[in-house]
């Protein structure tokens, strides 16, 4: 049976051990899954934690793929890379080598204990919504112009970066 690529859009973001070459060697992991294409990456944008105040400023992306995976492999396959790379779980918002989200997968509202997608609070966050803008601005999520969330976000300290990395 052949699967139809879905359009999938991913948050990166990562604030420990150079943030940037983390998300320069998540890039290039992703782009080596087996039924992953990369579509398009994001600049590199600077913001400021979410969580607790007294860990380093973060740097995230937007990256556009195509894939057949289904959505809970690709999430474990993202896992997996996430691990490679040190990701350690210890605290909700703490600080992270590197974090990959599944912020869209195709049309898809996925609703598991291990994903929810569209991403919950991704509507509400300035460092997915503007490289996610840069990306596809004519996206609609949940029925909503993503133009219509940006305009309604303040950038809360987020800063482009780098166009190219």
């Amino acid at each position: 049976m052949h699967m139809t690529k879905k359009t999938v859009y991913l948050g990166l973001g990562a604030n420990l051990e150079s943030p940037i070459l983390q998300l320069r060697a998540a890039r290039r992991a992703i782009g080596e899954i087996e039924g992953v294409d990369e579509m398009a990456f994001s600049s590199l944008y600077r913001s400021p934690p979410m969580g607790p105040q007294n860990q380093p400023d973060y740097v995230n992306a937007v990256m556009q793929i195509a894939t057949c995976l289904p959505a809970l492999d690709l999430l474990s396959t993202l896992q997996k890379i996430e691990n490679a790379q040190g990701r350690v779980r210890l605290e909700r918002w703490g600080a992270r080598t590197l974090d990959i989200d599944i912020l869209l997968y195709g049309e898809e509202d996925i609703d598991l204990p291990t994903l929810t997608v569209p991403h919950l609070g991704m509507t509400m966050r300035a460092f997915v919504l503007y490289p996610l803008f840069e990306l596809s601005p004519e996206l609609v999520i949940n029925g909503h112009a993503l133009v219509d969330f940006v305009h309604a976000c303040p950038l809360n300290g987020l800063e482009r970066l780098a166009r190219e990395f």
